[in-house]
């Protein structure tokens, strides 16, 4: 016998939807929402007799009327979706009408004529009017292109004001939602001015250069031989005629100030053409192209700044078993990828960079120092060029400097920022903006700087230019090598001698390229020193393997029977070794082939193969030296015959995630025993099981489970992985490549 489960209809929110004007915008609005079943009933108006019975024909609407007083009778929503130009004869009819409790919304394009118009026809703003403005088309128009999903996953703008009723605006929301739009509330001015800029002058530019190149003498050998740049650049001055009309009308003191602005920059882009100055030009063109690639990535709902906080969760699944083989190569150091591109643009010069990690942390400290003016060629399959302003060189950002989920990149420009002629503001996604920065934040302040933070010293940081820096001899309270580099980025511009002591060894990449960019660095014991008068001149990099992305596949190689696999390129700073060191006391096999220097950095070919390893009680001194390795450490433990016990790493509490809980509590999903600590974590080698465990969007969290699925008896199924493109932007790929079973879960 088979169980029939009724399906439930759908509650209609609202009674009667009204909408006016049944071109695409309309047409769809009301299309999608009939097949919702949201509206008990859908009544078109439009003047055209043949639009309104296509209306019908076509579900689009219930029913359609020429009267506009008859449809809006008994209306709950009335959605205006007439050209911008005739919403003040509209509005002063609905003005003369009794509305009820009905909701006004609208479509325009440009809101601050559709507020002024209302003010006037109704004597005030209704307060159950909710402007709007979805930005959806197709080249196709009228009431028959009218489309159900038009809307869905594109932006719709909210425009609220003071006056406007609450549960007005959450109706009108509500709607939209349910088309799958993007709903997003913004002020009406900065409404007018973003549109502007992003939509009102691009169609502009586009009438007018096709009306300017059409009206001269040879204009068809210039259309005859137009190439493919020229057809997608114009391709918008194919719209209405009549709408856009009214829409520069409309919203003409913002078009100009966006024109005025783009004029002047055309103008100094033509200097440049002018004056042969390739220099400026190249700057201009890579900041364009960047721009352009990030803002299709936006588009396209893939941009790093939307991961954490928009983007559908990311699963991966890693299934049981495998054996690891062959060779590989890991993507390049992220911490000297970070500090490669910050030396490089302070230099005078022409810095090259080889091996360049093309993850989005390392991409957000190089486009930072695009935003302030430094022109960077790349990066291409690693490659970067970077054309050096020297030490005093830098310029304002245009606005906040955005680091997405970096914080090395936010710890070490505020100690570079803090010594600059003008006031920066540095951001992040949302999981960078819970980490703690009071930590650099404070002994900048002691050097003179002036830092504001947010509530509890997280993100954002305000950093005043202008002041004054001046040396200091400081002791680290916490071995920190992100805190110690901020503090010698400063001392590059504070008075004096500025000296950094560590309570523990940590990474030295930045005092090892200072040293390569000419600028001399004491080093004596714990202490790290620099004086300010000395410039740094460009020079060569190359970027070994990353060892934190190396550490993943020591492990899994280590804890899944027969593996054999060599590592090639690997950095092996004696200050990041610690997880190699580990390993070993734990009983793996690991040895270091073809060791070499590389730009000032130890480098060797890495041979790991399978072994038995035992639980052992981690020597305090080489927690700094593997701090951001012990989530996959961990799983190691978890493989190994004993107890496994680490204090002394509370900084783990404070990564992108609370390392030491996070990892605990997926452990213990996976029937492991551990008991986490204030520092630490205790952990009983033995089986592992599979299960569901959550990342909390910390990339090192969702790589670490993965490998633990080479000894799980089930599948192991880890969330919100988004953020693995950070750190290790091929982790999925090489991974299948060496034999490991994990891959991301298909998207419906």
């Amino acid at each position: 016998m088979v169980d029939v489960i009724a399906m439930q209809p759908v509650v209609p929110v609202i009674g009667r939807l009204v909408v006016v004007g049944l071109g695409l915008i309309g047409g769809s609005f009301a299309k999608g929402l009939r097949e919702s079943g949201l509206c008990g009933e859908v009544v078109g108006v439009d003047l055209d007799p043949q639009s309104r019975q296509l209306a019908v024909e076509l579900g689009v609407v219930d029913r359609c009327e020429a009267d506009l007083a008859v449809a809006c009778q008994g209306a709950d929503v009335i959605q205006l979706a007439v050209p911008i130009l005739a919403m003040e004869k509209l509005l002063a009819l609905l003005a003369g009408m009794d509305l009820g409790q009905a909701i006004l919304t609208d479509v325009g394009s440009a809101k601050g004529n559709v507020v002024r118009a209302a003010r006037l026809a109704f004597g005030g703003m209704p307060a159950r009017f909710v402007p709007g403005h979805p930005i959806a088309g197709s080249e196709q128009s009228g009431v028959e292109a009218s489309n159900s999903q038009l809307f869905r996953r594109h932006k719709v703008i909210l425009t609220p004001l003071a006056e406007t009723d609450p549960a007005a605006l959450a109706v009108v929301d509500r709607l939209w939602r349910e088309l799958g739009a993007d709903v997003e509330h913004m002020q009406v001015e900065r409404h007018d001015e973003v549109l502007a800029a992003t939509s009102h002058l691009p169609h502009l530019l586009a009438f007018g250069l096709v009306d300017s190149l059409a009206k001269r003498n040879e204009n068809l050998e210039i259309f005859r031989y137009a190439a493919g740049g020229f057809r997608d650049f114009t391709r918008i001055a194919g719209s209405d005629p009549v709408m856009w009309h009214d829409i520069f009308l409309a919203n003409r003191e913002a078009v100009l100030r966006t024109l005025d602005t783009f004029r002047s920059d055309l103008d100094a882009l033509r200097d440049a053409v002018d004056a042969g100055d390739g220099h400026q030009l190249l700057g201009v063109f890579t900041r364009a192209r960047v721009a352009r690639e990030h803002f299709s990535k936006i588009l396209a709902r893939r941009a790093y700044m939307d991961a954490a906080a928009n983007a559908d969760d990311v699963v991966f699944v890693a299934n049981p078993g495998g054996q690891l083989s062959g060779k590989i190569r890991v993507p390049g150091d992220k911490s000297i990828s970070h500090r490669s591109i910050m030396l490089g643009s302070l230099a005078e010069g022409i810095t090259e960079v080889e091996g360049f990690l093309e993850g989005e942390d390392a991409l957000a400290t190089l486009q930072a120092f695009r935003d302030m003016g430094v022109v960077i060629e790349g990066p291409q399959h690693g490659r970067v060029t970077i054309h050096g302003v020297g030490l005093h060189g830098l310029k304002p950002a245009p606005g906040p400097i955005y680091l997405g989920n970096s914080g090395t990149s936010m710890r070490l420009l505020s100690g570079l920022l803090a010594a600059q002629r003008f006031d920066s503001v540095l951001t992040g996604d949302a999981s960078l903006s819970t980490r703690p920065m009071n930590r650099v934040a404070k002994p900048l302040r002691e050097m003179g700087a002036v830092i504001e933070t947010g509530p509890q010293g997280q993100p954002p940081l305000t950093i005043r230019g202008g002041q004054v820096l001046k040396g200091m001899n400081y002791t680290l309270p916490m071995a920190s090598a992100q805190v110690k580099s901020s503090l010698l980025l400063a001392g590059l511009y504070a008075e004096g001698r500025t000296a950094v002591t560590e309570p523990a060894p940590t990474r030295d990449h930045t005092e090892r390229m200072l040293r390569g960019f000419g600028c001399p660095v004491e080093v004596k014991g714990a202490t790290a020193a620099v004086e300010s008068g000395h410039g740094l001149v460009a020079t060569r990099i190359e970027v070994p393997g990353d060892i934190s992305s190396s550490a993943f596949f020591l492990v899994a190689a280590s804890i899944a029977e027969g593996s054999e696999l060599l590592l090639e390129h690997v950095g092996i700073n004696p200050t990041r070794t610690g997880v190699i060191d580990i390993l070993r006391l734990m009983g793996a096999d690991i040895t270091l082939e073809n060791p070499r220097e590389v730009g000032g950095e130890p480098v060797a070919d890495l041979r790991v193969r399978a072994a038995r390893l035992k639980g052992i009680e981690i020597p305090l001194a080489l927690v700094p030296l593997a701090i951001d390795e012990f989530p996959v450490l961990f799983v190691a433990a978890a493989c190994a015959e004993g107890r496994t016990v680490l204090r002394g790493a509370e900084e783990l509490r404070v990564k992108e995630s609370d390392r030491i809980q996070v990892m605990a509590d997926g452990l213990l999903a996976l029937g492991v025993k551990c008991v986490p600590t204030p520092d630490g974590i205790i952990i009983d080698g033995g089986g592992m099981t599979g299960g569901e465990v959550h990342a909390h969007g910390d990339h090192r969290i969702a790589m670490a489970f993965s490998v633990a699925s080479l000894r799980a008896t089930a599948p192991i199924r880890i969330h919100d992985c988004a953020n693995v493109a950070t750190s290790f932007p091929n982790f999925l790929t090489l991974s299948a490549q060496v034999g490991m079973r994990v891959a991301q879960e298909a998207q419906l």
